[in-house]
């Protein structure tokens, strides 16, 4: 088995054109929200954490030396495809995924709301189940940029196990 943890971080701002935040897009599901991450791909600092947490455990480069954000081609790029890509290395050596566990932290918008779909959808996109993946909200507490709503922290810790020939 191995463990990898995942964390990022993204600065927030208004809305293209007012500012220069993307739309605001967790764990591959769009919120509805008045600030979104800045960012070079989309933004989704859940699937860039969960991307890292199974590169780490795997004891890969991380996600910014795979897909770099000087890289034209990952302008704007759905995180989706980050993830696969890590799943796809995965599972190449061997592995599968045990548990994963995410903590986002941001005051704006609320991801209790949005948790089982945000969890179905990651459970989906790693191909295990639904009770395999937990994610939890919590808030800053109004204690720095986090607690202000100018950014956005992920921390994912995820457990690998070895495949078995059924999986």
């Amino acid at each position: 088995m191995r463990i990898g943890h995942g964390y990022d971080l993204h600065r927030l701002d208004a809305l293209k054109p007012q500012g220069s935040g993307r739309p605001f897009v967790l764990g591959g599901v769009r919120i509805d929200a008045p600030r979104g991450p800045v960012a070079h791909s989309d933004g989704d600092a859940l699937l860039h954490a969960v991307t890292d947490a199974v590169l780490g455990a795997l004891g890969l480069p991380d996600i910014g030396q795979l897909f770099p954000d000087q890289d034209p081609r990952h302008d704007g790029a759905d995180s989706a495809a980050f993830l696969r890509d890590a799943v796809d290395r995965m599972h190449a050596a061997g592995f599968q995924i045990g548990n994963i566990d995410c903590t986002v932290i941001c005051e704006v918008p609320k991801v209790g709301p949005h948790k089982e779909s945000i969890a179905s959808n990651i459970a989906r996109l790693l191909c295990c189940g639904r009770d395999q993946v937990n994610v939890k909200g919590k808030t800053h507490e109004r204690v720095d940029a986090v607690g202000e709503g100018r950014a956005i922290e992920v921390h994912v810790v995820a457990l690998l196990v070895a495949r078995t020939a059924a999986s």
